[in-house]
């Protein structure tokens, strides 16, 4: 199953679109009533009841052809990363493989659409790509080993946790380089646990085309469940709460010559049955072309493979 966040029209001036949480059948969407995005419809106590309930009584049908895909959670309790989770990421940046996951955070207003343009920090030139699997949790948790944590992950979805490299390493903390406003795109929709295998997904990063990243994510250190109890350990974990896992080999900054992005790059981000997030790095004082106008067909840009059968029922368990 696929959820996603759509607009659904555009109210006064400066304050975006309107929003809504669908699920996706066949070539359409179907709006899910009363959720302005899907973190907000995963913080119902049976959010899985109330998609079958729009299955079976959509509020409304969009094509997805049309369909404007938004940021899929605005405004995350929770936003947290994990560095050097790739064995092959690991190795290319010279460390010894861990024996705890490295933590970071981010703030809410670091996320960004998956079609949203990116802007180019002008006091840092070493803008660097990571494409990377984001963990969506479902429910509350706390203390729970890594069974209870695979319970709780509600689904998946992508992230590029775009970095200021020069910024990142002037100090031994990450924070700095990972936390810049609108520079981590988040979407195109959440691939429900039961219809995504993490062990058998490939994460593929391009910049203007070119493959930068083409990794299994079965090579991760840490699994998503692992990590979900991990966490779960210091803080509970709310639904909405995302887990970034880790990027995989293949980075700017590792290579040789090293290489960063520029104005007018484009970098996509795609893992199998989930679908692709793509990004234009522009001048932060010239917004330039909206990103829905480039990507008319962004709505396509999701691996239809599990969406919804709208005759079928929804998992409510």
């Amino acid at each position: 199953m696929r959820l996603a966040t759509i607009a659904t029209g555009t109210p006064a001036a400066g304050t975006g679109p309107a929003s809504a949480a669908a699920v996706l059948s066949g070539d359409d969407y179907l709006v899910i009533d009363g959720f302005t995005d899907v973190g907000e419809l995963l913080a119902t106590e049976n959010w899985e009841a109330t998609v079958a309930e729009a299955v079976a009584n959509p509020a409304a049908t969009v094509p997805a052809a049309d369909a404007e895909v938004l940021q899929l959670i605005t405004r995350p309790g929770k936003i947290i990363c994990v560095g050097l989770n790739y064995r092959s990421h690991i190795l290319e940046m010279g460390r010894d493989l861990p024996a705890y996951p490295t933590l970071f955070a981010k703030f809410a207003e670091t996320l960004t659409g998956p079609y949203a343009d990116v802007p180019f920090a002008p006091e840092d030139p070493e803008l660097d790509w990571e494409g990377e699997l984001v963990v969506v949790i479902g429910r509350s948790v706390r203390r729970v080993d890594e069974t209870e944590a695979a319970a709780a992950i509600a689904g998946y979805t992508i992230a590029n946790d775009i970095s200021m490299r020069g910024w990142q390493f002037r100090t031994k903390e990450w924070l700095q380089g990972k936390m810049w406003e609108d520079s981590t795109p988040l979407g195109p929709v959440l691939t429900t646990a039961d219809d995504f295998d993490p062990a058998e997904a490939v994460l593929t990063t391009t910049v203007n085309g070119e493959v930068m990243q083409e990794h299994a994510i079965g090579d991760l250190v840490f699994s998503p469940a692992h990590l979900v109890s991990y966490i779960s350990t210091m803080i509970t974990l709310e639904p909405g709460d995302i887990i970034l896992t880790g990027t995989p080999g293949g980075v700017g900054r590792a290579r040789d010559p090293q290489v960063y992005l520029s104005v007018g790059d484009e970098v996509t981000v795609s893992i199998d049955g989930i679908g692709q997030i793509a990004n234009r790095i522009v001048d932060a004082s010239d917004p330039g072309e909206p990103a829905a106008g480039r990507l008319a067909a962004a709505g396509n840009a999701v691996d239809a493979g599990s969406a919804v059968d709208a005759g079928s029922a929804v998992n409510a368990g």
